[in-house]
């Protein structure tokens, strides 16, 4: 019997051990894009190629660099493609594979005559790009994400557009990157088509070319004008270009002396093609103005415009549409504003937009940072609680789970029909940059399915889990609902499907749509689809689809395809596509369906029957990006919303309630003691609560309007102290603007007064003074607990017998030894203890072993290189050909 504490023991001391080891030796990062690197040219030049798709009027091109190993800092080098001209195509779509810490920028060019036939040369100097002409037809820096073309429109090359050939131009500005001699294949895949574009694409650029900044003058305008004399363009897209001293680009169309905004942002973040303002075009008559904004502080020289990293630029380019029958693929304008004109510019175009430099940190290895915040949308949301009653402000149960949580990338939420909470999460998957090639395929299937219950129903009360299943069946979750038979209907962008699954704990697939790991844009197949919604009389589903293509489709309940449509636009605007339709919510009391287009921080709503457009919410507070909706019937009816973290606005994240008549935001909530990482779906329940899941911090955050219940320890006794207790008696009654959505949520009878103790002080004092990895001291605790325990009966009971038996055993201690009183104990073993074993056969831990235990506090991964997967989410998924024309 002695042996076992023996063993026990021996156990505990190797555990102890490994998880100091574990904490000495973190895992690293790497900083730079694995893609991106190759010690092989011929692997580089292998990628520069032409690939068909089965649709034949679709296919890709991959330009890259053939390995190259600039020598020099603020080094220029180009390589040329030849494009097929016996046909006209269209560029599409935009998808760079590049890394701001080893290329400054790249340029797209089309033109007639490239300079070299060489594999790749120096254009930094006289040599250049092009004999003749070049357009410029893309642009990237500062990590930008990719760019999509809106439906109809593309970039017209080939055999008719005088563009024969595609030059990339590659900006490297700190050779230091290439300390290693690894070979660079950065560039940039293009999706094309061959089938007529009925709009064509082209680049306006206005670029300053004289501008001088004084050393130490806190601000310099750069001011560029020009009249515009042709046919009428059409702005969707646009993108800001400074080195380190700009501060904030602007360009405006001015008509009859009012000028209107194309877009406005900081040169510091990711340097992308954003969207412009969607009321504004240009036509004949119009001047087309554009102003930077630089600092001379902290530089001891002059500063000119010019091409290395030393020295500035100012240019803002405008991405357009045209009639096909009078493209015109490139105009730019280098003229300098006069000084009356820029009289009139409006006071935004001269205020800096502050970048934080957690989010530059951030930005540097494309994560997210919810550290910046916008000034004017701060001072929105003030005025905007000021006529809130604040009695009934969503407020965190920083107390909920009561117990942990084990949970991975959190991505949807649903309630079942006994209204309990059902969480949908990732478990040990990730979407990372990795996950996908550039045709949307899933890469990492040899990791098989999630191993852990992906389907979680949660007590919404105290959140201890209820029922787990979905265990090996999905492989990266998305959305989730529920139907009247309470079956699960989710998405899994991995296996582009929309699966029916029933909640009896048997995993059975009732209904699969979609085929598995095949993306597609015909009527049978989805690429990356996000959500379902279902009718709840009809049973009819409507999936959102999604990652690569914008649009709704309509299903029978048995999955027969009955419709599909796009985004919708009244009669006075331009209709602008989907971008990432994210997020659904059926409206049973209006028979409509509302879709969070993620991307383009709207909200639509559509008739269910028939698909017509009804109507758009669109908040400046949103900022530019909303990941996920959900509705209460209550009163007029509340849209309950989570914004997401955009790379061109600084916009802090957080929860809306809205009315959905008035279209007024009528509360704004979020975390007390966390922040929102990456909120990724909302839900809101019977009694009126509010949960969020976030797949930033694989997290589920709870919001109410009861006030919280605080827990004090008088005498080492707990006490539970009730600030207040209200109970409501409501009828379906219609709130007043100045009420949360929350005060009328349901039709609700009482509200339940179970008290809701928080965490103790000292507790917290603990979490905060915990490193980020803290999660690696909880496994090690619990089983020092469990081992210390019967180790100290059995330790007693041997004492015991030992002293009755006149020394029938030897127990010899050793004091100096660093066991202590365990000393050394001899006797018989009477059997082994596999504890890896133990614990993978409970439910909770995977079948590799020890799981650590992660808790709803926790936002961190078991190494760096995890933790930020989840937040590459949308910039990683990368559009694949459509099947279908």
């Amino acid at each position: 019997m002695m042996g076992v504490p023996v063993f026990c023991v021996v156990v505990l001391a190797f555990i102890c051990n490994s998880h100091t080891l574990e904490i000495q030796n973190p895992l690293y990062r790497f900083k730079r894009s694995q893609e991106n690197i190759s010690l092989d040219p011929i692997d580089c030049v292998s990628r520069t190629k032409q690939q068909v798709f089965t649709n034949s009027h679709n296919f890709s091109l991959d330009i890259r660099m053939p390995g190259v190993v600039p020598t020099e800092s603020d080094t220029y080098l180009c390589t040329a493609f030849s494009l097929p001209t016996s046909r006209d195509a269209y560029i599409v779509d935009f998808m760079p594979h590049a890394n701001m810490d080893t290329v400054h920028h790249m340029l797209l060019f089309g033109c007639q005559t490239p300079v070299s036939s060489s594999s790749y040369w120096d254009c930094g100097g006289v040599q250049g790009t092009c004999e003749d002409e070049a357009s410029i037809m893309y642009a990237w820096a500062r990590n930008a994400p990719p760019t999509r073309l809106p439906k109809d429109v593309g970039f017209k090359v080939g055999r008719s557009s005088g563009m024969s050939h595609l030059v990339l131009q590659i900006h490297y500005g700190d050779v230091s990157a290439f300390k290693d001699h690894h070979r660079d294949c950065s560039g940039v895949t293009l999706r094309m088509t061959s089938k007529l574009q009925p709009f064509i694409a082209g680049i306006y650029l206005l670029m300053s070319v004289d501008t001088v900044i004084l050393p130490g003058k806190r601000v310099t305008n750069a001011d560029i004008a020009c009249d515009y004399t042709s046919y009428p363009i059409y702005p969707f897209a646009f993108r800001t270009h400074t080195h380190h001293l700009g501060k904030v680009v602007s360009g405006y169309r001015i008509r009859e002396g009012k000028w209107n905004l194309i877009g406005r942002q900081s040169p510091q973040l990711p340097q992308a093609f954003y969207p412009a303002n969607e009321e504004v075009n240009v036509k004949y008559g119009d001047t087309i103005a554009a102003r930077c904004v630089f600092t001379g502080e902290g530089r001891t020289f002059k500063t000119y415009i010019g091409g290395t990293s030393d020295d500035e630029m100012c240019n803002f380019y405008i991405m357009y549409y045209m009639d096909s029958k009078h493209a015109i693929p490139y105009m730019n304008c280098m003229e300098s504003g006069a000084k009356d004109l820029f009289q009139h510019i409006p006071a935004e175009a001269n205020i800096p937009i502050a970048v934080s430099p957690g989010h530059m940190n951030s930005m540097m290895h494309m994560g997210h940072s919810t550290d910046h915040q916008d000034n004017k949308l701060m001072l929105d949301e003030n005025k905007a609680e000021q006529v809130l009653d604040q009695d009934y402000h969503l407020e965190q149960v920083s107390a909920w789970p009561q117990s942990s949580l084990q949970l991975g990338q959190v991505s949807g939420l649903a309630l079942d029909s006994d209204a309990n909470l059902v969480i949908f999460h990732r478990g040990d998957h990730h979407w990372g940059a990795s996950s996908f090639n550039s045709q949307a395929r899933y890469q990492q299937r040899s990791q098989g399915p999630i191993q852990q219950s992906t389907i979680l129903v949660v007590d919404p009360a105290k959140g201890n889990i209820l029922k787990a299943s979905g265990r090996d069946m999905f492989f990266l979750p998305h959305g989730i609902t529920t139907d009247k038979n309470n079956n699960y209907w989710v998405t899994d962008v991995a296996l582009h499907q929309v699966l029916k699954v029933s909640s009896d704990g048997r995993d059975t697939t009732l209904l699969a749509l979609g085929e598995a790991f095949t993306p597609g844009s015909d009527n049978n197949h989805f690429c990356q689809p996000t959500d379902v919604a279902v009718d709840t009389e009809t049973g009819n589903i409507f999936v959102s689809d999604g990652y690569c293509n914008a649009r709704i489709l309509k299903f029978s309940a048995e999955g027969k395809y009955l419709s599909q449509w796009g985004a919708g636009s009244s009669e006075r605007k331009r209709r602008i596509p989907f971008r990432v339709p994210h997020s659904l919510v059926f409206l049973p009391d209006r028979q409509e369906v509302c879709v969070a287009d993620r991307e383009n921080g709207r909200i639509q709503c559509f008739i269910a029957q028939t698909g017509e457009f009804v109507k758009e919410i669109k908040k400046e507070e949103f900022g530019g990006e909303v990941f996920a909706i959900s509705y209460s019937p209550a009163g007029d009816g509340f849209i309950f919303a989570v914004n997401g973290e955009s790379p061109y606005r600084s916009t802090p994240l957080r929860g809306f309630v809205i009315d959905y008549s008035t279209m007024d935001i009528l509360d704004t909530f979020n975390p007390e003691k966390k922040e929102f990482k990456m909120p990724h779906d909302i839900v809101e329940t019977r009694d009126g609560s509010v949960f969020v899941g976030d797949a930033g911090s694989k997290s589920v955050f709870k919001f109410t309007t009861d006030k919280l219940h605080r827990s004090v320890k008088k005498a080492g006794i707990e006490v539970q102290e009730l600030d207040e207790m209200e109970t409501f008696v409501r009828t379906k009654v219609r709130p007043e603007h100045n009420m949360s959505k929350s005060a009328a949520i349901q039709e609700k009878q009482t509200v339940s007064l179970q008290p809701q103790p928080q965490e103790e002080a000292e507790e917290e004092k603990k979490k905060s003074a915990a490193k980020p990895n803290r999660e690696h001291g909880v496994l090690p605790a619990i089983i020092t607990t469990l081992l210390l325990i019967p180790l100290l009966v059995v330790i007693s009971i041997g004492l015991f017998i030992c002293w009755r038996k006149n020394n029938a055993c030897e127990v010899k201690t050793e004091p100096s030894s660093v066991r202590g009183i365990l000393g050394k104990i001899r006797g018989k073993a009477v059997g082994s203890l596999n504890l890896g074993n133990f614990f993978a056969s409970h439910k909770g831990y995977s079948r590799r072993g020890f799981d650590q235990l992660s808790t709803e506090g926790s936002d961190q991964e078991r190494n760096d290189g995890d933790s930020s997967d989840s937040e590459n989410e949308e910039y990683s998924a990368l559009p694949p050909p459509p099947s279908s024309s």
